[in-house]
């Protein structure tokens, strides 16, 4: 699938309207303004803890089906996980839902959950964000991932350029395979433009724990880091938090929507993963009648899948900002193939 021109979205009243407790419908009628008069669709969406207000990924998939809502007149639901084991029975209860056409698992922690649901429910449609559920992927399910590394690596590219310490940090969620990827990404681009920097990687163990993000982004403040790059979900809005506490010269990097807003003036950039295009991408693909599963889709600079935001010009140079660019380009191009892994950072060149 090719990534399309991305349109700006913002959560306004929508959101609010939409979600009831624990689970939340759109206020209009189902089907209400759909642009081509078709078959009049639901598609709902389970979150991981972090909720759909966690200013991150959860969000952005929220941003995505409000769009479907807009532009292709699909009734959006959505049910909030408070914690893992409410995963299946999330699923399930949109999945055996016979107004329900599909179903969306926001987050690779239910993927174990989003494979029983889809084999014990080969008849539903089901998508998961952030897995490839192991390369073995059900008949009814799309799964969408997307080459974080890569965007993490402008990331890098841009704090080596802007620190005045040398010593950069990076806060983790949990320490999966998943969030490794935005750690080594990031770490190839500040060794690429300054190899004597330091960054310094600490995880919070949760992605649901602002509290945590900010006593982590206080460590590494302290520690002499001038800029903190996030992958962290909710956990990092406790880094912004932290950040505008002890003001100008403290920079954030936020992670898969532009975060700017959480901290103006202590942002430098976003590192943009447009989960919202993939969720109306697979949307307009089900109501065209064209839905696919048993495949995953792959995200990457190429085609504007992660890029950096347009909000980082506000305090960002614009001789970074073309080095930023430059590199991008040599990722597109494959001269450079940017780490996923600790091993491959460390064959990295």
């Amino acid at each position: 699938m090719k990534a399309n021109k991305f349109m700006s979205l913002a959560l306004t009243g929508v959101l609010a309207a939409a979600l009831l407790a624990g689970c939340g419908t759109d206020s209009k009628k189902e089907g209400e303004g759909a642009a081509d008069g078709g078959k009049k669709m639901t598609i709902a969406m389970v979150t991981d803890v972090g909720g759909v207000h966690d200013n991150s990924f959860n969000q952005a998939a929220w941003e995505g089906l409000t769009q479907a809502k807009n532009e292709l007149g699909v009734t959006p639901k959505v049910t909030e996980s408070k914690r893992a084991e409410e995963y299946t029975p999330n699923l399930n209860a949109f999945v055996k839902d016979k107004g329900v056409d599909m179903t969306w698992g926001i987050g690779f922690l239910m993927e174990k959950d989003i494979k029983k649901v889809a084999l014990d429910n080969p008849d539903a449609k089901i998508g998961i964000i952030d897995s490839d559920l192991g390369g073995d992927i059900p008949k009814n399910v799309t799964a969408v991932t997307f080459n974080e590394q890569e965007g993490s690596f402008l990331m890098g590219v841009l704090a080596a350029k802007m620190s005045k310490t040398g010593k950069v940090g990076f806060v983790g969620g949990v320490k999966f395979a998943l969030i490794e990827k935005f750690e080594y990404g990031f770490k190839a681009g500040v060794k690429t433009v300054k190899p004597d920097a330091e960054v310094i990687a600490v995880y919070a163990d949760a992605f649901d724990k602002p509290d945590k993000g900010k006593l982590l982004a206080s460590q590494l403040y302290q520690q002499g880091a001038d800029i903190i790059f996030h992958a962290s979900g909710l956990t990092g809005d406790g880094v912004f938090a932290e950040a505008k506490e002890r003001g100008k010269g403290n920079w954030v990097i936020g992670v898969d929507r532009d975060q700017s807003d959480l901290a103006p003036d202590n942002t430098l950039s976003s590192m943009v993963k447009r989960v919202d295009h993939a969720i109306f991408q697979v949307s307009k693909e089900l109501k065209d009648g064209k839905y696919e599963g048993g495949k995953n889709i792959v995200y990457g600079l190429k085609d504007d899948g992660v890029n950096y935001a347009p909000t980082t010009k506000k305090n960002t140079p614009e001789d970074v900002i073309k080095l930023m660019d430059d590199y991008k380009q040599q990722i597109i191009d494959g001269k450079i193939k940017v780490p996923a892994t600790a091993d491959e950072f460390k064959n990295f060149k």
